[in-house]
């Protein structure tokens, strides 16, 4: 079955889009359970950190979820580490060197639970005061509370805001992403932060063979980006990584919406762990083509290098001169 009408079948079963709504409340009330620990360490040697473990986005290729990380809670148990502001604090005093601060590689820092503990935003804050530089990676419009807490840090040294964008047509967002919002509203909050002047870098990944690897969906997201200024795109190939954990729970959420597609991956990728697109070179090849006529980045390392480094004082007032 191809693509098309794999996801014209999910839909159909779905419904109308108020039946969308109801499911994705209720998953959002299941998903905002969560528990306080007292972290030891915070910062990773890459001066990232993770100020929750675990997610209630519900997105159902999630790699976090995979057994090698080691939860020893349920995923949608949120895990905060309270103490992280002190933690940061303590890090930021003790070293000289002016540097990005990231966050929201594991779990992303904007999920519903942030809006009320606001624990990323303190550490923003204290990322502020000590003249650092801040990236966030979410999915969440939720980050723009803190926009003008990000046009401060970018103003005297740096911010990125990165943004997954990988999935066009937002009924389908709201079944592979249920509690969280659609990517539409995605690109409105990479244009404010255009507005603002703060750089955005998107990941456009995964893209899951047989539902989302075509070259109009592809294309679509290629042209928010471009029009919403980003600096680089990261897409390391069409496709999507499965490994222990996370294949058993895409795999059970791909029986729910679109019946036989799980046995089409069993087929097509057996244990694989990168499972890549029977597309996978006509559509890299749009990818690299369309940005490279753009001058946006999209080599991988080249959107890490952008985002870590600082740029010199003189640079940065010219920005904003």
């Amino acid at each position: 079955m191809s693509s098309t009408l794999y996801i014209a079948h999910a839909l159909t079963r779905i419904g109308a889009h108020d039946s969308i709504g109801r499911k994705h409340h209720s998953e959002r009330e299941e998903g905002e359970q969560m528990h306080f620990v007292e972290a030891k360490t915070l910062l990773s040697g890459r001066n990232g950190m993770n100020l929750y473990r675990g997610c209630a986005h519900g997105c159902v290729y999630c790699d976090s979820r995979s057994a090698c990380y080691r939860f020893t809670h349920p995923f949608e148990d949120i895990e905060v580490k309270q103490n992280a502001p002190a933690l940061l604090e303590s890090a930021l005093r003790s070293r000289r060197k002016k540097v990005v601060i990231s966050t929201g590689s594991m779990s992303d820092p904007y999920q519903p639970c942030e809006r009320e503990l606001r624990l990323t935003r303190r550490c923003l804050e204290l990322i502020e005061r000590h003249g650092f530089g801040a990236s966030v990676i979410t999915k969440s419009d939720l980050v723009l509370r803190d926009l003008e807490l990000f046009d401060r840090i970018n103003r005297n040294t740096k911010s990125v805001l990165q943004m997954t964008l990988t999935i066009a047509d937002d009924t389908l967002s709201r079944v592979l992403e249920p509690n969280v919002c659609p990517t539409t509203r995605r690109y409105e909050v990479l244009k404010e932060f255009q507005r603002q002047r703060i750089p955005t870098v998107v990941w456009m990944t995964p893209l899951l063979p047989f539902l989302t690897d075509t070259r109009e969906n592809v294309r679509r997201i290629l042209d928010w980006c471009f029009d919403a200024g980003v600096k680089g795109i990261v897409c390391f190939n069409a496709g999507v990584t499965l490994r222990e954990g996370d294949r058993e729970y895409f795999y059970r959420a791909l029986d729910r919406h679109f019946p036989g597609l799980s046995d089409q991956y069993r087929k097509t990728y057996g244990s694989a762990y990168e499972v890549n697109s029977p597309d996978q070179e006509a559509l890299m090849r749009l990818f690299h083509t369309e940005c490279e006529k753009r001058g946006v980045l999209h080599d991988p390392d080249a959107c890490f290098r952008y985002i870590a480094a600082i740029p010199e004082r003189e640079e940065q007032l010219s920005l904003f001169g």
